[in-house]
Order: structure tokens, then sequence, then C-alpha cells
């Protein structure tokens, strides 16, 4: 069988740690030759720590006289190394997956804060979570860098979670992930799927709509319970394959045949009351119930998150006190963040839309809001992929804005002015005046100064520290740290 003498080297305890950065080897360590950006030189530096194997689709000098495992696929090698160095530790933890074109993030932050609340009333410690935000695991609390880590990095999660008493982790489940195989062969208790919309359409990530679709639709193979957005476009296929489960949970806000109900949607001042209505979840043990819940986020297109949150808590049976006080107190981190100028005519929300579903989302909610008042924007478009988002974010901006400041965003290899410049002709094709700003701070300085009344949607950063620039990433103040800068509040 393949990888057969890689998985005995592992299991016989002959490596001391697995890794594929050359910077983290430690002495003992087995190293993987990974990535389209991999050179020798990391091997070389590798060998030098004190690595004594290595993992390589080809043999390399630099391993010199230490074992070298040569196989055909490193991405399925990374799966065998994880799976024999930790084991199924999957199998010790309550494990969440969540996937969608948009709300990833937050509702796994609800979940977070439902968990939470629900071990704290036992005494216990703070649930792990792997998102775009960050990843907590009991022992690494870091700023994420990938939705969902490569499968050696989750496995050490894993571990680190379980080695540390904890017994729920949630993460993010993206596209990417489940088609090139970075949470192959793991088992999710549950799998949520938020909705889909065109999305990371390109050469390196999905060829077309289809592929995108189909690398979502995986999670269903991968988890026991699904829970279902009937809301989400595409929904006949979602629910076929959701089949794949071995039971299935359905979550709406304009579907009464739900399981999850959500209706008598209402906004005061921004905080969203709404009433739930649990049916027919006899087949997992869950009496039908009717609650009322209000939620610390701001805007209604958190609504459909809290009832994914929702469904995923009855899987699990948690008790439902702890999933109201969850929703009551969690703010999502750079999602749907509201300020507001010092005068009260101008709003700012801070917010990760990034693509087309999430732009027309936070629109809507604004909309419903903030009424008739004008809507500015501060927001780029990522480099190297997804570059269908140029146009769709572009042609949004111009149709609904008053004015766009296009600006840097995670550019990549690509320059700046360039993704900038592109994205203007959108904006101006479709009506809208646009400021190429390449300057993330500068750009939301300017509209700071130059809008005197309406809401400025300052978008696709969120609160993160840093952007990708050439193959690095580099420390930048967040997209918070600038507004409070630009209205005086540092």
């Amino acid at each position: 069988m393949k990888h057969d003498s890689l998985k005995e080297y592992l299991k016989g305890g002959n490596a001391t740690g697995v890794t594929y950065s050359s910077k983290n080897v430690e002495k003992g360590n087995l190293f993987v030759c990974k990535g389209v950006h991999f050179k020798e030189e990391y091997l070389a530096e590798a060998v030098s720590r004190g690595a004594t194997a290595y993992v390589s689709e080809k043999e390399y000098e630099a391993g010199g006289s230490i074992k070298a495992f040569i196989v055909d696929d490193i991405r399925e090698a990374m799966r065998t190394v994880a799976e024999s160095f930790y084991g199924p530790v999957y199998e010790k933890l309550h494990l969440t997956g969540i996937t969608g074109t948009k709300g990833k993030s937050s509702t796994t932050y609800f979940m977070v804060g439902i968990i939470d609340e629900y071990m704290a009333s036992e005494g216990k410690g703070r649930s792990a979570v792997l998102s775009t935000i960050n990843n907590y695991d009991g022992v690494i609390e870091e700023e994420s860098h990938l939705t969902t880590p490569e499968i050696m990095e989750l496995y050490k999660h894993m571990n680190n979670a379980c080695q540390s008493g904890i017994e729920y982790m949630t993460m993010e489940v993206s596209s990417q992930a489940l088609k090139v195989g970075r949470v192959e062969g793991v088992r999710f208790d549950v799998g949520c799927f938020l909705n889909i919309s065109p999305d990371h359409i390109s050469s390196i990530e999905h060829p077309d709509f289809d592929d995108y679709f189909r690398s979502k639709l995986r999670l269903f193979e991968m988890c026991d319970i699904a829970c279902v957005n009937l809301d989400s476009d595409e929904r006949e296929r979602v629910v076929r394959a959701a089949g794949a489960a071995g039971s299935v949970v359905t979550f709406s806000k304009s579907d009464e045949g739900a399981n999850v109900y959500g209706c008598n949607i209402t906004s005061v001042n921004g905080r969203i009351n709404f009433d739930v209505k649990v049916r027919n979840l006899s087949s997992i043990g869950i009496d039908d119930f009717d609650e009322h819940i209000e939620l610390g986020s701001f805007g209604m297109l958190n609504v459909e998150n809290a009832l994914a949150a929702i469904s995923i808590s009855v899987c699990y049976g948690i008790p439902f006190v702890h999933v109201k006080a969850g929703l009551a107190k969690t703010v999502v981190p750079g999602r749907t963040e509201l300020f507001s100028s010092d005068d009260g005519e101008t709003m700012y929300i801070i917010d990760y839309a990034h693509n087309k579903l999430s732009f027309e989302k936070l629109i809507d909610t604004v909309r419903f809001e903030f009424k008739d008042k004008p809507l500015y924007a501060v927001f780029g478009c990522v480099g190297d992929k997804a570059y269908d988002r140029r146009e769709e974010m572009g042609t949004i901006a111009g149709q609904n804005c008053i004015k766009a400041y296009v600006t840097e965003q995670h550019p990549g290899e690509e320059p700046v002015e360039g993704i900038c410049n592109e994205i203007a002709e959108f904006v101006r094709a479709a009506g809208g005046e646009c400021d190429v700003v390449p300057d993330r701070g500068e750009a939301i300085r300017r509209a700071v100064a130059e809008v005197k009344e309406g809401v400025v949607l300052i978008i696709g950063r969120g609160r993160e520290t840093r952007q990708k620039r050439g193959l690095r990433y580099v420390g930048t103040p967040s997209d918070v740290d600038y507004l409070l800068e630009a209205l005086g509040r540092e």
C-alpha cells in the first residue's frame, strides 16, 4: 500500500514532530517539502536544525544522509503524515465544520460564544476555534493566515485541544480546503452549509462555479449531521447532497417548514430581535419549542448566521439558556462593527465583506437600518486569484454608492495600482464616482474627511493586521485602527 514505510516510521515513534516550515524544525523532526514555492535551501535549513527525515516528490542533495521518503503526491502524503503521527484526534472532540460563500466567520464566532457560555456553566474553559480571524487550541492563539489550516496544522491544533482538555472545536471549512484535501479523512460531528454564490473562480482555485459548488458540498460526506440553510441559492441541490450525512437539520427565515425557523424579525437601534421555532427533531432527541432571541451583533444579515448557530447547538443538545446568552453577548471582531462620527451624522461600518454575496447582503442590511442615507465604500480586491470579484465588487459599488475609494487588499504579487484601476473602471461604468487611493490608511482618512453625512462601508479586512505583499504577510494597522486614528480617537 502507498506510504506504508512512512506510516511505520511515524507510528514507530521515530519522529519527535512533523512540520513543513523549515523555521519551525526541531531536533528529530520529519520535514515535508511542500508547496509550489518550495526551495531546496528550505530542506538544507531543516537539516541544519535537526531534521532526521524528509518527505518529498523528489530526492534532494540537501537532504544529505537523512532518511528520505519519496512520494508521488505531496498533499496525499501530508494526510498520511498527519494521521500517522497524531492519530484520529478528531474522534476525541465535538468537531463542527462550517462552509459557505459568506458568514462562516460570524457563524463560527456565534458558536464559540454559545459553547463558551455552556462550558463556563460547567466550570470548564474556552472552546477551540479555527477561523479566518484567529486560531485557538488551548496551546496556540494566533491571527490566522488561511481560512482552513493545512492538514498537518489542523491535526496539530486538534491534538493541542485534546491535550488541553478542550471538548469542542468549531472551524471554518473553505472550498479550497475541501478541494485539495486539507480536511480529507476528518470526521465532523456537525457540518453546516450556509449559502452559495459564485466566488474563487480562477485558474489557481476553481475553474468554474460547478467545481466551486461541488467542493463545498463535499462537507456533507464528512459529517454525521448536516445543517442546511433553506434560504440558500441552489437549495434543491444542497438538500440532495446533504443526504450523504446521517441526519439533516434545516434552518430558514422564510420557510416555515424548516426545523429551525426564524420569524418576527425586528431591529431597534441596530439590535436584532427575532423568534425561533424548533420543530420535528424528535429523531435526534429534541422536543419542539419556541424562544425569543436578541443578537449582540449589528445587522439583519446576522439572522441567518444566528439561525445556523442555533441549529448546530440543537444538534449538540446545548441547553437553550446558553444559546440565548451566547448570541446576546457575541460581537464578531471585524464583522459589521459600527462606529459613528462625533456629530452622529456619519456611520462607519467595518466588515469583512470581500465578495459579491457578502457585499450585497451588507448593503441590504444598511438599507434596512439606515433607509435613504447615502452610501460610500472603501475597499479593494485580492491579487493573483478570484479575478471576477473586481468586476462584481466594482459594479455593486458603482450602482449603490455615491463614491468608492478603491485601495489595497492583499495584492500578493500583482501591482496594487493595477488592481485598483481595474476595479475603478467597473465602478465608473456602473455610474459611480471613484478615487484610486493605493494606501489603505490614506483611503480611510480621505473618506472620513470628505463624507459629512451617510454610511461609509470599510470592507474586506475587518480587524486583520497584515497585508499579503508579494509572498510575505506584512504587518499593518487594522481598518479599525485606521478609522479610529482618522476620527481622532487613538
